[in-house]
């Protein structure tokens, strides 16, 4: 199990590898095969004939190769017959092993190397894997800022494998045109089967909640994005056929700062943790994203509106957290765990401190061994006016109009003229995130 933050990447792998044995940033890999081979010697010498350890010189290149790198090792391989013959030398005749062993020192030594490079390059491959799996994670789970959005914020990703940084779950928080939304999500199974989903949702979810003014149609665009991830995975031969993905939708529209939009789909409802206690959003009403079709009478799932006071924390989870088991196979009590915490100390309700409550509670739980991926993200409103220039950035505000903008060189930048409008143009034959010239209306539906 591995946790993962929405912090910045470490460095890259290339030219590095996993350093064993280091004090104050120096390598000391070379110490335990040195005190090997100056034991041996030491002990052979205090030693009667009848128990002669020279020979087990071959152990130090052996011990170098598992724990230094190639050159280190090859030094050892070439000390280690050089030490046997100095040290043979100087005993009588009698005594003396002879060449045979010395044979041994020497093609343990070359094996030892040989041992030492693939290592190495074994090493070499599993960093550059660690690099394409972080940037696969900072491509799902990009870093956010802090207050971004105008919002407080703490998130943590567990993965239930422990070679694993990123799996099914996804969340995202995105500045728009008409507020800050926010969003968490679980794709169902494991691989990357549900990494290319969850990179599908989130991109449609980036440009959808940047445009549209209401939440249900953000829904609307998710659920056909992912039947179209779907429709593409089944025509190149995956088993696509019963992907789908809860999610839970929320909106902090610029208008009601005391007011929270929310849309749950198949998600558990979302917590509010607050210093006065804990409460449950209503239950979710709308079908995970993949299973629309199942009840088109229904029409679009509906959007809550509730109240938020100052200093309320939504905490939202994936089923990891929920489902967690104890030895007992008791589920972890999430709520209870939860409002138990905060009446003992009101600050928990503070994002990043109720993750880290979370998280630490759900690993005790389970004693450090999910079952499934795991993700606890908290968003709070900030304490500053108005957010991250809430309204777009820099569309309607940073000068727009004086700028003969009114977006982003939406309206501006010779926009009739260059047959723009919005993000899309009727100029190319567009309109929204789709295009009429290409047959298609918003996002390519």
């Amino acid at each position: 199990m591995r946790a993962v933050s929405d912090g910045g990447a470490g460095p890259r792998g290339e030219g590095r590898r996993p350093q064993l044995l280091r004090v104050r940033g120096r390598s000391v890999a070379w110490v335990p095969p040195l005190l090997l081979l100056v034991g041996i010697v030491a002990v052979d010498f205090e030693t009667s004939s009848d128990f002669r350890i020279l020979s087990w010189m071959v152990l130090v290149p052996g011990i170098a190769a598992a724990i230094c790198g190639v050159w280190g090792t090859a030094v050892f391989a070439l000390l280690a017959p050089a030490t046997y013959v100095a040290a043979d030398a100087v005993l009588p005749h009698e005594y003396q092993a002879g060449l045979p062993d010395l044979v041994l020192a020497g093609i343990g030594g070359v094996l030892a190397t040989l041992a030492c490079a693939v290592r190495v390059r074994g090493e070499q491959r599993m960093l550059h894997m660690q690099d394409v799996a972080e940037t696969i994670r900072r491509t799902v789970l990009r870093p956010l800022p802090a207050g971004w959005g105008g919002l407080d914020h703490a998130a943590v990703y567990l993965a239930a494998d422990s070679e694993a940084k990123v799996g099914g779950d996804f969340y995202d928080i995105q500045i728009g045109l008409h507020g800050t939304r926010v969003i968490l999500g679980d794709v169902q199974g494991k691989g990357l089967g549900a990494v290319e989903a969850a990179a599908a949702l989130l991109g449609t979810f980036r440009e959808a909640a940047y445009h549209e003014p209401d939440l249900t149609t953000v829904a609307v665009r998710l659920e056909l994005r992912m039947q179209r991830h779907i429709r593409m995975g089944t025509a190149l031969g995956k088993e696509e056929g019963d992907r789908f993905a809860t999610a839970v939708l929320l909106g902090f529209p610029e208008e009601r700062r005391d007011a929270m939009d929310a849309v749950v789909l198949g998600h558990e409802t979302p917590l509010v943790v607050c210093p006065d206690g804990v409460r449950s959003l209503p239950p979710d009403r709308g079908l995970p994203l993949g299973y629309g079709g199942l009840a088109p009478a229904d029409g679009p799932p509906p959007v809550l509106r509730v109240h938020l006071a100052p200093g309320e924390t939504l905490l939202l989870t994936t089923d990891g957290v929920t489902e967690a088991r104890n030895g007992d196979g008791a589920f972890y009590p999430l709520a209870d765990e939860v409002a138990a915490a905060v009446a003992a100390d009101p600050g928990l309700a503070q994002p990043r401190r109720l993750v880290a409550f979370v998280r630490e509670r759900t690993l005790r739980h389970c004693g450090g061994h999910l079952e499934d991926d795991t993700t606890v993200f908290a968003v709070r409103r900030g304490d500053g006016a108005r957010g991250n220039g809430m309204r777009g950035n820099g569309m309607r505000g940073d000068g727009a109009r004086g700028n003969g903008m009114r977006g982003n060189g939406m309206r501006g930048d010779g926009a009739r003229g260059n047959g723009m409008r919005g993000d899309g143009a009727r100029g190319n034959g567009m309109r929204g995130d789709g295009a009429r010239g290409n047959g298609m209306r918003g996002d390519g539906m």
